[in-house]
């Protein structure tokens, strides 16, 4: 076997790749270096909350979070005020995780029960006068501005406007007029601002509201791409076009970089492809295609993906509250497994469950993670060889219990030796 030695200039013997080789290659993939930096910058390396929580206009007020927490609270003391009663309730092990994971959701709930409000304008508000939307309009943006104002809001928090198509087209575009308007007469835009875009059919549809933010920002003075929004995805047409394409990549393009997430709206894209109302769930396979076509196309981009929500509520009896809470479990811990970190809550006694699945979720595969990560920067090999791909993920899974409260810096360094900044720079944040 002959051995290459490089002298600095090529590799011995004479034979070499030539400058103007190189230059050609340079030459060849500079716009395509281009493009993979444009269209797949990565994940942002902020917070994303666990869960978005849908309250319509007319019942939004300035003790709403307030409210959803005492009501969470008073819905798991009741039905699960030992750790006995809620192992019963999941099905799962009254053990010392589950002991460490009711602590830590109790807290929680007493502390932010709320990561993410949206105020709704859309099907949970319906058609109203123009002049009752207006004040509603103009109300929700006082009421968000003097939250944000006090650092009672929720670290984020926004409306979703009725959609683009031409019915309610017009309408839409006032209610979000009215709500940035208002926002920046009071205190500006808040820091953690969300705006959602329901029922995209068409990658159009969402170039009509960059068009419109771009136009906002200029006459506001503010910098360019200040604003950003959500698609819902809750249409057949945004997954799949009448060409065969995948419609949401279109989609993500079309919002220029605006684009800060992709919500899966349960119920809306289960009606749109025949299933019955029985049968329309997070889990059915309509469901599983449509989020697969959607972690796709977002994979890269740093656009986030949000699964949707279930309509059993925990109301009733300690027998139906631990029922629909099961259910909720179930699925929020199916949708961690498959990568989608964020979904809709719904009803105040659906925040126990979201908390509970979310922290052991990440609690029980702490010291795992850890020790993989540990082994990673050591270059200790171990049990299992990982990549920096997997790093990335590992501390990426890190960083999400961190942000959410599940677990605590002081113990994931003691577990890895690494700090916020280690982890962040592993994340590729």
């Amino acid at each position: 076997m002959s051995q290459v030695e490089l002298d600095g200039t090529g590799p011995a013997g004479g034979a070499s790749f030539s400058g103007e080789a190189r230059a050609a290659v340079d030459a060849l993939l500079a716009p395509v270096d281009a493009d993979l930096a444009r269209r797949y910058p990565g994940d942002s390396g902020t917070r994303q909350p666990v869960h978005t929580v849908y309250v319509p206009a007319d019942a939004f007020g300035a003790d709403t979070v307030r409210n959803w927490g005492r009501q969470a609270l008073e819905a798991f003391d009741t039905h699960a005020g030992t750790t006995a009663e809620l192992a019963r309730a999941l099905g799962v092990a009254d053990d010392a995780l589950l002991a460490d994971v009711h602590a830590r959701v109790r807290a929680k709930l007493e502390r932010e029960p709320v990561e993410d409000l949206r105020i709704d304008f859309e099907d949970g508000y319906g058609p109203r006068p123009d002049a009752e939307e207006d004040a509603a309009a103009v109300r929700a943006a006082e009421l968000v501005a003097a939250a944000a104002a006090d650092g009672s809001a929720p670290p984020y928090i926004g409306i979703r406007i009725k959609c683009m198509e031409a019915a309610v087209r017009d309408r839409g575009i006032r209610t979000l007029e009215l709500f940035l308007a208002t926002l920046l007469a009071n205190r500006g835009l808040p820091e953690g601002l969300v705006l959602t875009l329901p029922k995209v059919t068409y990658a159009e549809q969402v170039t009509a509201l960059v068009r419109l933010l771009e136009d906002f920002e200029r006459s506001a003075g503010l910098p360019a791409g200040r604003i950003g929004f959500e698609i819902q995805i809750e249409t057949t047409q945004a997954i799949l076009g009448p060409d065969g394409r995948a419609t949401v990549s279109r989609m993500i393009e079309a919002a220029e970089g605006r684009a800060t997430g992709l919500h899966y709206g349960t119920f809306d894209y289960s009606a749109s492809c025949g299933v019955s109302a029985a049968y329309q769930s997070m889990d059915h396979p309509v469901a599983d295609h449509a989020k697969a076509v959607m972690q796709v196309a977002a994979a890269g981009t740093g656009v986030r993906l949000s699964d949707g929500s279930t309509n059993v509520v925990p109301t009733g009896s300690t027998e139906q509250v631990h029922a629909a809470w099961k259910l909720h479990h179930d699925l929020v811990r199916r949708s961690l497994a498959r990568a989608y970190y964020q979904g809709w809550d719904m009803h105040p006694a659906h925040l126990p469950t979201r908390y509970v699945a979310v922290y052991s979720f990440y609690r029980e595969g702490l010291e795992a993670a850890a020790a993989r990560l540990a082994a990673y920067v050591a270059k200790a090999g171990g049990d299992v060889m990982d990549e920096p791909a997997t790093a990335r993920a590992l501390s990426g899974y890190v960083l999400r219990g961190l942000d959410c409260g599940a677990v605590d810096l002081a113990e994931v360094t003691s577990l890895t030796g690494l700090d916020r900044a280690q982890l962040d720079a592993l994340a590729g944040r």
